[in-house]
């Protein structure tokens, strides 16, 4: 069971050390906005004490001495460096190993953790680092001021089931004593006799007065994760420090005594020799107000498996559809088509729910800029527009190792030093935007820099060198830009720590194939270049175009598709060079018939018009049978590497269709007749 918890402990975790980074991005570019700092010093807090609670000690530890750091500089006691930033994110790496291996056992890692805490701990007792005024000196040890201080009464009765989930509440009473100045008084009352005691239930509970400077909010997260396991009454009962006073010193011995119980009431009545009293509307409970739970964390596997029912039942469906129209009775097809639009529903909702944003991300692409850019003394604004776009989970999956060598490319090749850059007339600082929309059924991501840019010349020179093409091939410039992405081929002689294997750009290219993605190059010289993703918004279904071609039957993607033209015998003449008018329109076809080694048709046939990259391609087809929800599966080992077909589709009567990818037809057809000339 603890393991349970353990686990999503460290998931939750996770968010948090995300949002930490994010936020000491932001901290970089404004060091000193509150709102950030607090963020930060909340962030880690949770940490700490989950890490305590769930058995993660060198983790808590450390993050204490983390939170000690800006603890004072939320407290104007110590200003944010770019040394502290660039410390806090090595802290954060050192946070992340902690989840994922514990406690640490290995000497080396113990030598680097007390390195690297010494760091942390030097920060707080560096007088050149103190932010201080001639009216305000700071010793090196921190002192909780009293002058504005409040006093709180604590009431925290816990459920008795709160020991199974891993909770330790005495390490909830050392927090609080870490806020400032506490007496706790324990109360067993409720504690049965020896026979009846499970040791896995509590019975006790807690009253605690606690003196602090800290606002309530800092009281209440102690109790963050425990807010639904325990009964909680936090009360402001005085402005200043009643800890030492004489009645309340009475007061806690009478309650020990069991002649009178501590409340929040009995306190707030007392006189206490003119001290200011709390306002009555300054009660604060943390208790649970109804709400409603807006969103909630599903193991992707649970995502995944809905996704694959749903699939069957959109195949099944078919199967049914197919049953409907053979036995032509009214009510089995009235049936049909009402289970049909379930279907689509719950395949278009289970989808929606298969979706993540982008953002989720691309903290780890700023925070590569970042690094590198520090690494190499190269200064780089990386910009972000449309992080809230929204792709298939097991897309985004495969997407990362491609974007992260793309934005790497950028910082090592793209972007120039900036003396350099100021010899070209430029900004010494470079930029790097990250683009995403949507466009149709497809999404496109750009990664645009505006660095030394790409000569086709020098990639065509050096494609001929390296043997990859022959000389006096005449190529466009996309062509040109294109066998960037052959295997093998680099533009950098001397191997580099960050890139230039001769391996790079050939693996995305395929990464994002596996995902039916299609990757292209734009690029002027001394202006930058522009690396353009086209990704599909999900794997598994698509609307489709059911088509035949001789025997056997295609499946088209609807998306891709603008119209739709009769081909009839006379048209047929009127094609030429592979270009035909149709509706006073001129475009380019390809017939699939010659694609797949078919006999060419003397019937009718029928012209389907795709989007290909800018331009309006047709696809000649035999027949159109009509809309097809297609549930698409992988192809096989052997038909892995082929060019045109994305995958296959099991048809209502138990026939296979195989799935067109248009972008690849085109592209490839198009080749094989460059490379035939």
């Amino acid at each position: 069971m603890i393991d349970k918890f353990r686990a999503k402990f460290v998931e939750e975790s996770l968010d948090n050390v995300h949002d930490l980074e994010e936020a000491l991005l932001l901290l970089e570019n404004d060091k000193s906005d509150k709102e950030i700092i607090e963020r930060i010093f909340r962030a880690m807090h949770s940490l700490k004490g989950g890490g305590a609670m769930f058995g993660f000690n060198d983790l808590s530890e450390f993050t204490h001495h983390l939170e000690t750091v800006f603890d004072w500089v939320r407290n104007n006691k110590l200003v944010v460096t770019d040394d502290l930033i660039s410390l806090t994110f090595n802290a954060i790496d050192q946070i992340k190993h902690f989840l994922q291996v514990g406690d640490l056992t290995e000497e080396s890692e113990k030598k680097d953790l007390e390195i690297i805490t010494r760091k942390v701990q030097q920060f707080v007792s560096k007088p050149s680092e103190i932010s201080s005024s001639p009216e305000q000196t700071i010793s090196s040890e921190v002192k909780v001021e009293t002058d504005d201080s409040k006093s709180f009464f604590i009431q925290f009765k816990p459920h008795r089931n709160i020991l199974q989930n891993g909770t330790n509440p005495l390490f909830l009473l050392d927090d609080l004593h870490a806020l400032g100045e506490a007496v706790v008084l324990y109360n067993g009352s409720k504690v049965p006799e020896l026979d009846q005691l499970d040791p896995q239930e509590c019975f006790i509970f807690w009253d605690v007065i606690l003196n602090t400077s800290e606002p309530i909010n800092e009281i209440q997260d102690v109790f963050i994760f425990v807010e639904d396991e325990c009964d909680l009454e936090i009360t402001e009962i005085f402005s200043g420090n009643i800890i030492h006073h004489p009645v309340l010193i009475d007061l806690i011995d009478k309650a020990k005594k069991g002649e009178q119980a501590l409340s929040s009431n009995l306190l707030k009545s007392v006189s206490w020799s003119g001290e200011k009293k709390a306002g009555s509307g300054e009660k604060k409970k943390a208790q649970l107000k109804e709400h409603k739970i807006s969103s909630i964390r599903v193991a992707s596997t649970k995502i995944d498996e809905l996704v694959n029912l749903v699939s069957e039942l959109v195949t099944i469906q078919a199967q049914l559809n197919l049953y409907a129209e053979n036995n032509g009775e009214p009510q089995i097809i009235s049936l049909s088509e009402n289970i049909q639009k379930l279907s689509r529903q719950l395949r278009d909702n289970a989808f929606e729910i298969s979706l993540i944003p982008l953002q989720n991300d691309l903290m780890r692409f700023q925070r590569l800029v970042r690094d590198l850019s520090k690494e190499l003394n190269k200064e780089i604004d990386f910009i972000i527009e449309g992080g809230d776009i929204e792709l298939d989970k097991n897309i985004i999956e495969h997407l990362t190792d491609p974007l992260l060598h793309m934005i790497r490319n950028c910082v090592d090749h793209g972007i120039e030093m900036p003396d350099e850059r100021i010899k070209k007339g430029k900004s010494p600082k470079g930029t790097i935007i990250f683009k995403a929309y949507y466009e149709g059924a497809s999404v496109i991501i750009k990664v645009i820099d505006d660095g030394k840019g790409i000569d086709p010349e020098f990639i065509l020179n050096k494609a001929i060198s390296k043997g990859l093409i022959d000389e006096g091939v005449e190529l466009t410039k996309s062509e040109i830009f294109d066998l960037v992405f052959m295997s093998g081929f680099s533009t950098k002689d001397n191997v580099s720590d960050l890139s230039g294997r001769g391996v790079g750009m050939d693996v995305v290219k395929r990464k994002i194939g596996e995902i039916r993605g299609e990757v292209s190059i734009d690029s002027e010289p001394d202006k930058g270049t522009t690396i353009t993703l086209e990704l599909p918004l999900t794997l598994s279904i698509i609307d489709g175009l059911l088509v035949t071609i001789a025997k056997s039957q295609y499946v088209i993607p609807i998306s891709s598709i603008e119209k739709i033209f009769p081909l009839e015998i006379e048209d047929q003449k009127n094609i030429f060079n592979n270009v035909i008018t149709m509706d006073g329109e001129q475009f380019p076809i390809v017939e699939l018939r010659g694609v797949f080694n078919e006999e060419k048709s003397e019937a009718k046939q029928h012209i389907i018009q795709v989007k290909y990259e800018n331009k309006k391609v047709g696809i000649v087809v035999d027949e159109v049978i009509g809309e097809y929800q297609t549930v698409v599966k992988p192809l096989g080992r052997l038909l892995r590497n082929q060019d045109i077909i994305s995958g296959a589709s099991i048809m209502g009567d138990g026939t296979i269709s195989m799935v067109v990818d248009t972008n690849r037809l085109i592209h490839y057809h198009w080749s094989q007749k460059l490379h035939k000339h």
